[in-house]
């Protein structure tokens, strides 16, 4: 059975993912894994008496508790949800649980209101974005899941065959029942020979998803993809971080959190 891998805090923002993870798992007919890491708090002076190892983890265990009830209570009580606490570091801890479950997609949180929260999330969620190998979401603040009718791919069609998991694309399109929609990211009055093959390929490997193509010629490329995004009621997009190519560069430092958050819409980062 799918299974889908929902990381949380326990915190509103997480929460929201966790609401959208769950409706996704209904929609696609998938069980839902319930993440929470935490760590031992660091010996300090302002603190008079740091919790226990015992003290989190039953305040984690209860934590766990509300939100499997009421992921269970907004979804009919119609999800398998199993849940898993664990103490260490957060993205070691769920790398290794992802081996475990060979998660569909992993979800989390990408923003916060407040800043701290946005320091957090969006530390967490772009260094997972960038080195977790399983399909990792981002859902927003706000956004929640509903019929996911457009998802947009946002591609350079560098090295189409070895940088494109079109199976994991494929799959997701089709559980969706979505229209696919390709973002060129290149720049359509330069004509280059290997583009021009490279797209071929792309139309070729993905036809019998009948998909749209578009060109980003934006030269503010997270402006110019986000802005698509907007003006044509996309619900996903596919991102793909891989090494000298043009989305890679919107997960560079002075890129990626602009780019994560401030997308309105969850972002899904595919890996080779």
């Amino acid at each position: 059975m799918k299974r889908i891998l929902i990381a949380t805090d326990f915190s509103p923002i997480a929460n929201n993912a966790a609401n959208y993870g769950a409706h996704m798992a209904l929609a696609i007919n998938a069980a839902v894994v319930l993440l929470h890491v935490y760590q031992l708090p660091v010996p300090s002076s302002e603190i008079a008496i740091p919790l226990s190892d015992a003290e989190l983890r039953a305040e984690a265990d209860a934590g766990m508790g509300r939100l499997k009830t009421s992921l269970l209570a907004k979804t009919g009580n119609k999800l398998q949800i199993e849940t898993e606490v664990r103490m260490g570091s957060f993205f070691n801890e769920l790398n290794t649980v992802c081996k475990q479950v060979l998660p569909y997609a992993v979800i989390l949180g990408s923003q916060g209101k407040t800043a701290a929260e946005r320091f957090f999330f969006g530390s967490q969620a772009v260094y997972t974005m960038k080195h977790l190998t399983w399909p990792v979401i981002t859902v927003p603040g706000g956004a929640s899941f509903t019929d996911v009718k457009r998802i947009g791919l946002a591609c350079d069609f560098d090295n189409v065959i070895d940088s494109i998991r079109v199976d994991e694309i494929r799959r997701l399109v089709k559980d969706l029942k979505a229209e696919l929609h390709v973002l060129n990211t290149g720049k359509e009055s330069d004509f280059n020979p290997d583009l021009v093959f490279e797209s071929g390929m792309l139309r070729g490997m993905i036809k019998d998803l009948d998909p749209k193509y578009h060109f980003i010629s934006n030269d503010d490329i997270d402006e110019g993809i986000l802005d698509f995004v907007a003006d044509n009621h996309i619900d996903m997009l596919i991102a793909m971080p891989k090494s000298h190519t043009l989305v890679e560069k919107l997960f560079h430092k002075s890129h990626t959190k602009q780019f994560v958050l401030h997308s309105h819409v969850p972002v899904m980062a595919l890996h080779l």
